[in-house]
C-alpha cells in the first residue's frame, strides 16, 4: 500500500521523528556521560526507529482487516532482544539492567513521539532523566549512609559502572 500524504502531513511526521531522535539522544547522552556501552547514538537510533515503525504502522497499514497495533507490539518485544544483549552476568552479579531498561523506555518514548503524543514523550524523557541521574545520586548517598560496599552481592544493578 502506498499512501499519498500531502506535504503538511509529511512535515508533521518528520517533526515526530526529529522529536523522537532528540529525546532518545538526550537520554543516551546521560548514559554516555556515565560511560555506558549503549549511549548517545544507540538511544537516539532506538527512539527514532520506534517512531518510524509507529508512523508506518499508522499510515501505511490501514483499511479493513489491518491492525496497526501489531507493529507497536512487535517494537516492544523486539527491543527486548537488543536489551538482552546489554545484560552481562559476571562474578556473581548482573550488569547492564539499567541500560537495557533505558533502551526499552526509549523505545516507548519513540513510539509516543511517532504517535504525536509529545507531552507523553517529553514527560517520559524528563522522568527517565530523573531516574537515571537523580536516583543514581540518591542510591550512592544511601550506600554511603547505610554503609553498603560498592558492588555488594545484594546489588543487582546500581545503574553505574555497568561494565566490568
Amino acid at each position: 500500500m502506498n499512501p499519498e500524504l500531502d506535504l503538511a502531513t509529511q512535515l508533521q511526521l518528520a517533526l515526530r521523528m526529529t522529536v523522537a531522535l532528540g529525546l532518545g539522544a538526550l537520554i543516551g547522552l546521560e548514559r554516555e556521560l556515565q560511560r555506558q556501552p549503549a549511549g548517545f547514538r544507540t538511544h537516539g537510533v532506538v527512539s527514532l526507529g520506534a517512531a518510524i515503525f509507529t508512523i508506518v504502522s499508522g499510515y501505511a497499514f490501514s483499511g479493513i482487516g489491518s491492525d496497526p497495533t501489531r507493529i507497536a507490539a512487535q517494537i516492544v518485544s523486539g527491543i527486548g532482544f537488543i536489551g538482552a544483549g546489554t545484560i552481562i552476568q559476571s562474578r556473581g552479579g548482573v550488569r547492564g539492567l539499567t541500560t537495557a531498561a533505558s533502551l526499552w523506555a526509549v523505545a516507548g518514548i519513540g513510539m509516543a513521539s511517532g504517535a504525536g503524543l509529545y507531552g507523553v514523550a517529553v514527560s517520559g524523557t524528563a522522568l527517565m532523566l530523573v531516574v537515571l541521574w537523580l536516583f543514581d545520586k540518591v542510591e550512592r548517598w544511601a550506600r554511603v549512609r547505610i554503609g553498603l560496599p560498592e558492588g555488594d552481592a545484594s546489588d543487582v544493578d546500581t545503574g553505574s559502572k555497568e561494565t566490568p
